[in-house]
């Protein structure tokens, strides 16, 4: 399912976003950048040491939640990786939506800033953290389509989705999203 917004592409896929051919891809990193389970374990395990390697040395405090680094994308099929850190969901009341919102934010001005015409995206936040798939779904692409409003770059945002529920939790919500 794809839409446009502002002459760009957002795309909704369902599939493993460590195979995507895209310039970037975001990783659901945790503040610390060490690896992990679920998006982030994928991505280190398919593109190897050299992420790791170079999220250690240009950034040995890690990363805050809401926001993103960049690093290589080792042997993936893209050339950057983009470390999101989300927030863990604590029922709403901590700042978590503008946290989650910061940190999609900051990954698209990261893959703007650094030429990327395209980013594979996951569903930041839902898996082990915990945030509710539907409202992360109407942050991200409400944030994906006001970030095109102003910027040329990336032409194409593709959230990668790894199961139906969440491809059609994101599906919902770009139907709810229109090009102004």
């Amino acid at each position: 399912m794809q839409t446009q917004f502002h002459g760009k592409t957002i795309e909704l896929r369902q599939g493993d976003i460590t195979a995507e051919q895209t310039d970037a891809i975001v990783n659901a990193a945790n503040s610390r950048l060490a690896g992990g389970g679920g998006v982030d374990g994928a991505i280190h395990r398919r593109g190897g040491l050299t992420i790791m390697r170079d999220t250690r040395d240009r950034y040995p405090a890690g990363c805050p939640t809401g926001s993103a680094v960049i690093s290589t994308a080792g042997e993936l099929n893209a050339k950057y990786v983009i470390h999101a850190v989300g927030p863990v969901w604590h029922g709403g009341g901590r700042g978590e939506s503008e946290l989650l919102r910061g940190a999609f934010r900051r990954s698209l001005e990261l893959a703007a800033e650094h030429g990327c015409r395209s980013i594979a995206m996951p569903a930041l936040s839902t898996g082990a953290y915990g945030y509710p798939m539907d409202e992360a779904a109407r942050i991200a692409l409400a944030t994906a389509a006001e970030f095109l409003k102003t910027h040329d770059q990336p032409e194409l945002i593709r959230f990668v989705l790894f199961d139906g529920a969440a491809y059609d939790a994101f599906a919902a919500a770009l139907e709810s999203v229109r090009d102004d």
